[in-house]
């Protein structure tokens, strides 16, 4: 069965390269362009992996990874920071996401991320 991952993005331009680069690699893409998406499109699909956008606006993307780890189901997904701070690590582990994705995305960089979240190594 072919892989997921939810892309949450409010930039759509953003958005649509990072979708092309992960259907690049054979993984199937969900787009939220929100919170609130996110949130809904992750209890609908449970997804193999979430890319969470830290800035995003009304109710930031480590709010909103705190809020799907408390959902049934969602408490051992992998999610994934995407963010341009460097610095933000240590707060996004708090928030419940294992790993950052630092901005502008790379295909390198993506790749073994997603190579290291949904193969396992």
């Amino acid at each position: 069965m072919q892989k997921r991952v939810l892309l949450v993005e409010d930039v759509e331009d953003a958005r649509s390269m990072m979708r092309l680069m992960i259907e690049r690699q054979g993984v199937s893409v969900i787009e939220a362009a929100g919170a609130y998406e996110a949130i809904e499109k992750a209890e609908e699909f449970h997804p193999d992996l979430i890319l969470m956008d830290i800035g995003l606006p009304l109710l930031d993307g480590l709010s909103v990874a705190n809020v799907i780890r408390g959902l049934k189901n969602l408490d051992k997904t992998p999610i994934v920071a995407v963010t341009a701070y460097r610095d933000i690590l240590e707060q996004a582990q708090k928030a419940g996401c294992c790993d950052v994705l630092y901005k502008p995305v790379d295909q390198p960089a993506l790749n073994d991320l997603l190579r290291k979240h949904l193969n396992g190594h």
